[in-house]
This record gives C-alpha cells, sequence and structure tokens, in this order.
C-alpha cells in the first residue's frame, strides 16, 4: 500500500485517480508520495520514504527541488493546466487596465441622496478610458500560458509582439501566425502600449519589471503581472507611477506595496483559482506521480531529467537509478547487471545538468543481487526496483 500526503487540499477529481493500492495519510513521516499547492515545504523534515513530489500548479517556489534533487527525489509539476484561468484573468486585466472600471464601480458604490441615476450621467467621464483593439501588446515569455494570452489579445484586435528566447517547439507551433515573434527584448519593451510577462521566477528573472526595464519603455505603458510577484521590483514600480511613467500596474499580487501603490490593481492570486484549473491541475500531479511510483517514468520534472520507457508489463522487473552525470557510469551499471547473468530488454537514459537517470527493463525474478552491486557503484544516487 502506497501511502500519499496531501499538504494542500487536493481535487477530488485528481484524488479518485488512487487506485485501492494507496492510501492518503494525514502523516508526512509515512508519505511515499507528496501532493502540494502553495504549502511551503522549506524547513520541512522530510520522510526517508518519500519518494516523489508532485505540484498541482506550475510555480515551484514553494518546494526545495534542488535538495530533493541531490536524494534522487523528482519533483513534478503540471505546466499548461491552468493556462486557460490564467489567460482569461489577463484579458480581464487588460480591460480592467485601459478603463478605469474599477474606480467607476467604487465611485458609484459611494454615491447617495435622490436621483443617483443624474449623478452617474452626470460624473462618469472622470473614469472614461480607452479601447484595446488596435493597441501594442508585449507578451514576455511564450510557455503555455504566454502563447495563449498573446493568441487571444492578436483575437481582440491587438499588435501583438512574443518574446522568448527559449521558445519551445509546442510554443512555435501553438502561436497564432498573426503574433510577431522577437529575440529582441528592447523592441518589446520600447514599442508595446501594453507588457505581460510570463515567465518563471529565477535568479536572472527576479525583479524584471526594474529601474533599467521600465526606462526603456514608452511613457504611460500599462504593465500585467500574473506570474510572480519577485518578477516585479516594487520599489522602482511605485516610483514609475508616482512619476506617470506607467499608468497602470494590474497584478495577481496584493501585498503592502503593491496595495499602497497609486493606480495598481492587486488582485489576491486568482490566475488559477478556478474549479477547472483545480481539477486539471490535479488531475495531471496524480497522473505524474502515479506513473513514476508504478513505472519509473518522469514527466514534467522540474529538477531532474524526463526519462520514459512506458508502461511496464505485469510481472516485469524494472530498475531504475539515479546516478552523478559522468563517464562510464552507463557501462558500469550494464555490467553490474551482466554480472549477475540478467539480460537488459529495453534501457533508456537520460541526464540533465550533473544528474542522471537510467531505467532498465530486466529479465529476470530475482533482482535482489542486482541491487547490491548496483548500490556499491561510485556515484550511485539512489536506485528502486520495480515488481
Amino acid at each position: 500500500m502506497r501511502k500519499i500526503h496531501c499538504m494542500n487540499s487536493i481535487s477530488r477529481r485528481g484524488l479518485a485517480l488512487l487506485t485501492e493500492d494507496y492510501e492518503l495519510t494525514d502523516q508526512l513521516a509515512q508519505a511515499e508520495g507528496i501532493l502540494v499547492r502553495s504549502a511551503d515545504m522549506h524547513g520541512c523534515q522530510l520522510p526517508e520514504s518519500l519518494v516523489a513530489v508532485a505540484r498541482a500548479g506550475a510555480g515551484v517556489n514553494n518546494i526545495p527541488c534542488d535538495e530533493l534533487a541531490k536524494k534522487g527525489i523528482p519533483v513534478f509539476n503540471t505546466p499548461g493546466a491552468n493556462a486557460n484561468g490564467v489567460k482569461e484573468l489577463v484579458v480581464a486585466a487588460l480591460i480592467l487596465a485601459s478603463r478605469d472600471i474599477v474606480g467607476g464601480i467604487g465611485w458609484a458604490k459611494n454615491l447617495t441622496g435622490e436621483n443617483i441615476a443624474a449623478q452617474v450621467e452626470k460624473g462618469k467621464k472622470k473614469f472614461a478610458g480607452q479601447e484595446i483593439r488596435g493597441k501594442s501588446l508585449g507578451v514576455i515569455g511564450l510557455g503555455a500560458i504566454g502563447v495563449e494570452v498573446a493568441n487571444a489579445a492578436a483575437g481582440l484586435g491587438m499588435k501583438v509582439t512574443g518574446y522568448d528566447p527559449f521558445l519551445s517547439l509546442t510554443g512555435a507551433l501553438h502561436l497564432s501566425t498573426y503574433i510577431h515573434y522577437t529575440q529582441n527584448l528592447d523592441e518589446v519593451l520600447s514599442q508595446c502600449d501594453y507588457l505581460t510577462i510570463h515567465v518563471p521566477l529565477t535568479e536572472g528573472t527576479r525583479g524584471f519589471f526594474g529601474e533599467e526595464a521600465i526606462g526603456k519603455m514608452r511613457d504611460g505603458v500599462r504593465i500585467l503581472n500574473f506570474a510572480r510577484d519577485e518578477l516585479t521590483d516594487n520599489e522602482a514600480m511605485a516610483r514609475a507611477l508616482e512619476a506617470g511613467k506607467v499608468s497602470c500596474y494590474v497584478c495577481d499580487f496584493a501585498n503592502e506595496k503593491t496595495l499602497a501603490m497609486p493606480r495598481c490593481i492587486a488582485m489576491p492570486h486568482l490566475g488559477a483559482s478556478t474549479e477547472e484549473s483545480e481539477d486539471n491541475c490535479a488531475v495531471m500531479a496524480v497522473g505524474e506521480l502515479v506513473d513514476y511510483l508504478e513505472n519509473g517514468n518522469i514527466r514534467n520534472s522540474v529538477n531532474l531529467p524526463d526519462c520514459e520507457l512506458g508502461e511496464k508489463a505485469p510481472g516485469q522487473k524494472r530498475i531504475t537509478i539515479f546516478h552523478r552525470n559522468i563517464p562510464n557510469m552507463i557501462g558500469q551499471v550494464t555490467s553490474a547487471v551482466a554480472s549477475c547473468g540478467i539480460n537488459i530488454s529495453h534501457m533508456a537514459n537520460k541526464s540533465r545538468g550533473d544528474m542522471a537517470y537510467t531505467m532498465l527493463d530486466v529479465e529476470t525474478d530475482d533482482a535482489s543481487a542486482v541491487r547490491g552491486l548496483l548500490g556499491g557503484i561510485s556515484d550511485v544516487i539512489k536506485i528502486r526496483i520495480l515488481d
């Protein structure tokens, strides 16, 4: 019985994929697999029994990915599962940034006295805005969400420029032919009326919307951030809003700094807060976790190499090995298996940085001797034998 611990509430649609071979446990110390959304795992005492972590969402800043990689524990995420939910909110944000809907609603709610309709007609001009049709939008980051946003904005009549130096084949195939693609970031920053960012948070992207980037933008630019709060230098953004360089900042990160900014619309992290997104993320996360536990396949890992051998046949012995990515490791592994008189019927090997993962389907009823030999190889980190 495999024990799974949920660190957050996980959609029932996802949990329904767990068969009778799985048990949900409230005890983290017993967990072989962890399902998590936003809970902070940094500093948690993780059990020796832990084999894998699946994040029902895209961002993994709440998970100690590097620490887990050193132990041969993959961390999965669910790219694209919440893309439509985030895209729809970004489209709403484009409208909110263009027309002072939020201010107008707040003003109308405070109207008192008789003949409110007349007061509305007299005062509504204070909230006049502009239409987004024909305006230019720069989309920074063309992953699953960025591509959806770019295509939707083009469909609304915007002139869209997309920037992503690491555009994947999948992203390129899904990108509308109406999108102008560039690898020149300064072109996007300097020529667009609106800018929206959809990149992961790394040391290279932290504070991306800061003094330097904002200084290259058009006066009166409107900026959207529905990716990560730390992608924006909040002090620099506050100064740009005060000076009028940025006319509106819409983000999904309400906090002390954003709520104090003038002309900032700060939402309470609603990007993926739809029933559909939560269901999609849970189904994808559980599927990845189960596939790894039962078949050893790695899909959408953020800290270790993706590698697959398909579904393991009933009764098939499959050996999976995390090891250092150094010369002659494959030779040592296959020699150890051969020395036990065992044939390898299928094999896969993938690497990522200084880590590698090898999968072996072997023809034997007893692989215990192989485990001992593999464990004696220097730079082997973790071995699993799947029956």
